[in-house]
């Protein structure tokens, strides 16, 4: 993988049905940004996006510790089939364990991700709330990468990737203009308050 996937924030956190289960030393799981890539199989500004999402809204809701994995709720702003919209909830379930109807159904009351993650709650322009469950705090999060637009020639140059009787060389300049905005999302504006947004919910 890219080098710059492993300077990206990672993001530790707690896992009380890990810890339980021995599936992690004293519950812990430490995630990187190549998990994402993984998952979703592929890096995007989408997916970059996404994980500095979660990884500012953990913070600011677990500023003195790691966020605790299964004790948060998701709600996604827009419905799972519109847009990215599904991509995004699937890096945010990732790292904070919340799920949909479909989840784990949890072990004698404990430790339950079924229906942690919900869509359709286009009350603002945020992409997703995150809220603690287990004092209320929440945060809403979104995205504007308006300052970091694609190169000009990107567009072209995608095209002539995806032809059929596209060469090697071809392919491999478009990716590299692809992961070269995908790095400068993770590395130079994981922080930027104007691309990655996190404000308090009342």
């Amino acid at each position: 993988m890219p080098d710059h996937f492993a300077k990206a924030p990672s993001i530790t956190v707690h896992d009380g049905l890990a810890e339980l289960l021995g599936s992690a030393e004293s519950g812990r799981i430490r995630y990187e940004f190549a998990d994402a890539v993984r998952l979703t199989g592929h890096a995007c500004p989408t997916v970059a996006g996404a994980w500095l999402m979660v990884h500012a809204a953990l913070r600011a809701l677990y500023p003195d510790g790691p966020a605790e994995r299964g004790d948060i709720e998701v709600d996604m702003s827009a419905y799972e089939d519109e847009g990215t919209t599904g991509v995004i909830a699937q890096v945010f379930t990732l790292v904070t364990g919340a799920a949909a109807s479909n989840g784990f159904h949890g072990i004698g009351g404990h430790h339950v991700r079924q229906d942690l993650l919900s869509f359709g709650h286009a009350e603002d322009d945020s992409i997703a709330t995150f809220r603690r469950r287990d004092n209320g705090a929440a945060v809403a999060v979104s995205m504007d990468l308006s300052t970091m637009p694609s190169p000009p020639h990107m567009k072209p140059l995608m095209m002539q990737a995806l032809a059929q009787d596209a060469t090697a060389e071809t392919r491999q300049a478009f990716a590299q203009v692809w992961q070269d905005r995908v790095r400068r999302l993770l590395l130079e504006h994981a922080d930027d308050p104007q691309v990655i947004r996190v404000q308090a919910c009342t």
